[in-house]
C-alpha cells in the first residue's frame, strides 16, 4: 500500500470521527460548543504536522543532501485530495443514519466546498511539518557530523 494512501485513510476517518463526535457533542450539550469546535480542530492539526514532520525527519535520513530527496509534495497533495473527497462523501452517508447529526449538508456541498477545505487543511499543516522535519534532522545531522571523532591514546610501550 503506498504511503498516502494510509494517510488518506486515517486522516479521512479522523475528520470524520471527529465530526461525529463533534456532532453528538452539539445535540447533547449545544452550549459548550466555542471551546468543541477548536479543539476538534486543533486535534486534527496536530495529527497531520505531527506526521508531517515524521515524513520530514525520515525522508532527510534517507537522503541526507536535499537535492536528492523524495518529492513529499505530490504524496501530500494526494492524501489531502483523497482524504478530503473520502470524509465528504462518508459524513454525508452517515448524515443519512438516525442519532448522527452532522450537519445535514448536501453531496454536491460535501464534494466540493466541505472537501476542499480538508484539503487544504491535510495539505499546508503537512508540508509544514515536513518542512520541520527536514530542518530538525539537518540540525541533527549537523551537529552529529560536528562532533570530533573519539581519540584513542598511544600506547606509551616502546616496540622491540
Amino acid at each position: 500500500m503506498n504511503g498516502w494512501v494510509l494517510r488518506a485513510i486515517v486522516l479521512g476517518a479522523l475528520v470524520v470521527g471527529l465530526r461525529a463526535a463533534l456532532g453528538f457533542a452539539m445535540v447533547y450539550w449545544p452550549t459548550q460548543g466555542s471551546w468543541m469546535r477548536p479543539l476538534c480542530l486543533v486535534v486534527l492539526l496536530v495529527a497531520i504536522v505531527f506526521w508531517g514532520l515524521l515524513d520530514g525527519r525520515k525522508d532527510r535520513e534517507v537522503h541526507p543532501d536535499p537535492e536528492h530527496g523524495s518529492d513529499l509534495t505530490i504524496s501530500w497533495l494526494e492524501t489531502a485530495a483523497a482524504a478530503g473527497l473520502g470524509s465528504g462523501a462518508v459524513s454525508w452517508l452517515l448524515d443519512w443514519l438516525p442519532k448522527f447529526d452532522l450537519g445535514d449538508n448536501g453531496l454536491l456541498f460535501e464534494l466540493t466546498a466541505g472537501a476542499s477545505f480538508i484539503v487544504l487543511l491535510v495539505f499546508i499543516p503537512g508540508l509544514i511539518g515536513v518542512g520541520l522535519g527536514r530542518i530538525i534532522a539537518d540540525r541533527q545531522l549537523n551537529k552529529s557530523a560536528k562532533r570530533p571523532a573519539p581519540q584513542v591514546p598511544e600506547s606509551t610501550a616502546t616496540p622491540a
